[in-house]
Protein backbone atom coordinates (compact mmCIF):
# COMPACT_ATOMS: atom_id res chain seq x y z
CA UNK A 1 0.00 0.00 0.00
CA UNK A 2 1.35 3.39 -1.00
CA UNK A 3 0.21 6.90 -0.38
CA UNK A 4 -0.55 8.90 -3.50
CA UNK A 5 -1.14 12.62 -3.96
CA UNK A 6 -3.11 13.69 -7.00
CA UNK A 7 -2.47 17.33 -7.86
CA UNK A 8 -5.43 18.44 -9.90
CA UNK A 9 -8.13 16.05 -8.70
CA UNK A 10 -10.88 17.00 -11.17
CA UNK A 11 -12.80 14.49 -13.28
CA UNK A 12 -9.80 12.40 -14.33
CA UNK A 13 -8.14 12.79 -10.94
CA UNK A 14 -11.22 11.42 -9.23
CA UNK A 15 -11.30 8.54 -11.69
CA UNK A 16 -7.65 7.80 -10.89
CA UNK A 17 -8.33 8.12 -7.15
CA UNK A 18 -11.00 5.42 -7.39
CA UNK A 19 -8.69 3.13 -9.35
CA UNK A 20 -5.86 3.62 -6.88
CA UNK A 21 -8.16 2.96 -3.92
CA UNK A 22 -9.36 -0.26 -5.56
CA UNK A 23 -5.71 -1.33 -5.68
CA UNK A 24 -5.31 -0.63 -1.97
CA UNK A 25 -3.50 2.70 -2.09
CA UNK A 26 -4.28 5.65 0.15
CA UNK A 27 -5.06 8.73 -1.90
CA UNK A 28 -5.16 12.46 -1.28
CA UNK A 29 -6.54 14.72 -4.03
CA UNK A 30 -5.96 18.44 -4.35
CA UNK A 31 -8.40 21.04 -5.54
CA UNK A 32 -8.41 24.82 -5.50
CA UNK A 33 -12.13 24.84 -4.69
CA UNK A 34 -13.49 23.72 -1.31
CA UNK A 35 -16.81 22.98 -3.07
CA UNK A 36 -15.13 20.05 -4.86
CA UNK A 37 -14.08 18.38 -1.62
CA UNK A 38 -17.18 16.14 -1.32
CA UNK A 39 -16.74 14.80 -4.87
CA UNK A 40 -13.09 13.98 -4.19
CA UNK A 41 -14.08 12.24 -0.98
CA UNK A 42 -16.80 10.28 -2.79
CA UNK A 43 -14.12 9.10 -5.25
CA UNK A 44 -12.18 7.59 -2.36
CA UNK A 45 -9.59 10.29 -1.73
CA UNK A 46 -8.96 12.65 1.12
CA UNK A 47 -9.58 16.17 -0.20
CA UNK A 48 -6.80 18.72 0.08
CA UNK A 49 -7.41 22.39 -0.59
CA UNK A 50 -4.24 23.49 -2.36
CA UNK A 51 -3.28 25.43 -5.44
CA UNK A 52 -0.40 24.26 -7.65
CA UNK A 53 0.11 27.91 -8.58
CA UNK A 54 0.92 28.48 -4.89
CA UNK A 55 3.48 25.73 -4.30
CA UNK A 56 3.64 26.42 -0.55
CA UNK A 57 0.06 25.12 -0.25
CA UNK A 58 1.20 21.71 -1.59
CA UNK A 59 4.51 21.30 0.23
CA UNK A 60 3.03 20.20 3.61
CA UNK A 61 1.00 17.52 1.79
CA UNK A 62 4.18 15.83 0.52
CA UNK A 63 4.93 14.23 3.90
CA UNK A 64 4.54 10.44 3.78
CA UNK A 65 3.60 10.46 0.07
CA UNK A 66 5.13 7.81 -2.20
CA UNK A 67 3.83 8.98 -5.58
CA UNK A 68 2.72 12.40 -6.80
CA UNK A 69 0.43 12.47 -9.85
CA UNK A 70 0.51 15.85 -11.58
CA UNK A 71 -2.72 15.92 -13.56
CA UNK A 72 -2.57 19.39 -15.05
CA UNK A 73 -2.75 18.49 -18.74
CA UNK A 74 -6.12 20.22 -19.07
CA UNK A 75 -5.79 22.82 -16.33
CA UNK A 76 -7.92 25.91 -16.86
CA UNK A 77 -6.09 29.14 -16.15
CA UNK A 78 -4.63 32.11 -17.96
CA UNK A 79 -1.92 31.41 -20.53
CA UNK A 80 0.70 32.84 -18.15
CA UNK A 81 -0.48 30.64 -15.28
CA UNK A 82 -0.53 27.51 -17.44
CA UNK A 83 3.01 28.22 -18.65
CA UNK A 84 4.16 28.69 -15.05
CA UNK A 85 2.40 25.52 -13.84
CA UNK A 86 4.33 23.50 -16.42
CA UNK A 87 7.50 25.56 -16.03
CA UNK A 88 8.66 27.61 -13.05
CA UNK A 89 6.00 26.34 -10.62
CA UNK A 90 6.71 22.75 -11.64
CA UNK A 91 10.42 23.32 -11.10
CA UNK A 92 9.78 24.76 -7.63
CA UNK A 93 7.50 21.86 -6.69
CA UNK A 94 10.12 19.35 -7.88
CA UNK A 95 12.76 21.13 -5.80
CA UNK A 96 10.59 20.70 -2.71
CA UNK A 97 10.00 17.00 -3.45
CA UNK A 98 13.68 16.08 -3.46
CA UNK A 99 14.13 15.72 0.30
CA UNK A 100 10.77 14.11 1.05
CA UNK A 101 9.35 10.60 0.99
CA UNK A 102 8.20 11.06 -2.62
CA UNK A 103 9.64 8.14 -4.57
CA UNK A 104 7.97 8.70 -7.91
CA UNK A 105 6.14 11.24 -10.05
CA UNK A 106 3.50 10.77 -12.74
CA UNK A 107 3.02 13.69 -15.13
CA UNK A 108 0.02 14.12 -17.43
CA UNK A 109 1.68 15.06 -20.73
CA UNK A 110 -1.50 15.22 -22.82
CA UNK A 111 -4.69 17.23 -22.59
CA UNK A 112 -6.12 20.55 -23.67
CA UNK A 113 -3.01 22.52 -22.67
CA UNK A 114 -0.80 23.45 -25.62
CA UNK A 115 1.29 20.43 -26.67
CA UNK A 116 4.53 22.45 -26.64
CA UNK A 117 3.89 23.55 -23.05
CA UNK A 118 3.23 19.96 -21.97
CA UNK A 119 6.33 18.72 -23.81
CA UNK A 120 8.43 21.39 -22.12
CA UNK A 121 7.05 20.36 -18.71
CA UNK A 122 7.78 16.71 -19.47
CA UNK A 123 11.38 17.57 -20.43
CA UNK A 124 11.84 19.60 -17.25
CA UNK A 125 10.44 16.74 -15.18
CA UNK A 126 12.74 14.26 -16.88
CA UNK A 127 15.83 16.37 -16.28
CA UNK A 128 15.06 17.04 -12.62
CA UNK A 129 13.97 13.47 -11.84
CA UNK A 130 16.95 11.87 -13.55
CA UNK A 131 19.31 14.20 -11.74
CA UNK A 132 17.66 13.37 -8.40
CA UNK A 133 17.17 9.68 -9.25
CA UNK A 134 13.42 9.88 -8.74
CA UNK A 135 11.44 7.53 -11.00
CA UNK A 136 8.88 9.24 -13.21
CA UNK A 137 6.35 8.27 -15.83
CA UNK A 138 4.35 10.22 -18.37
CA UNK A 139 0.70 9.76 -19.22
CA UNK A 140 0.65 10.52 -22.94
CA UNK A 141 -2.87 9.29 -23.68
CA UNK A 142 -5.19 12.03 -24.85
CA UNK A 143 -8.10 12.15 -22.39
CA UNK A 144 -10.49 12.66 -25.30
CA UNK A 145 -9.54 9.16 -26.53
CA UNK A 146 -11.63 7.74 -23.70
CA UNK A 147 -11.46 7.83 -19.94
CA UNK A 148 -11.15 4.06 -19.65
CA UNK A 149 -8.00 4.00 -21.77
CA UNK A 150 -6.65 7.09 -20.02
CA UNK A 151 -7.26 5.48 -16.62
CA UNK A 152 -5.47 2.28 -17.64
CA UNK A 153 -2.45 4.33 -18.76
CA UNK A 154 -2.45 6.43 -15.59
CA UNK A 155 -2.69 3.39 -13.31
CA UNK A 156 0.11 1.69 -15.25
CA UNK A 157 2.25 4.83 -14.85
CA UNK A 158 1.73 4.80 -11.08
CA UNK A 159 2.63 1.11 -10.90
CA UNK A 160 5.79 1.74 -13.00
CA UNK A 161 7.12 4.38 -10.64
CA UNK A 162 6.22 2.32 -7.59
CA UNK A 163 8.01 -0.75 -8.96
CA UNK A 164 11.11 1.34 -9.73
CA UNK A 165 11.60 2.26 -6.07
Amino acid sequence: MSRCLIVGCGCRGQLLAGGLRERGHLVRGSTRSPARGPAIEAAGAQPLIADPDLVATLVPALDHISVVCLLLGSVQASAEQVAALHGSRLETLLFHMIDTTVHGIVYEAAGTVDAATLASGARLLGIKCERSRIPFALVNREPAAGYGEWLADALAAVERVLSAQ
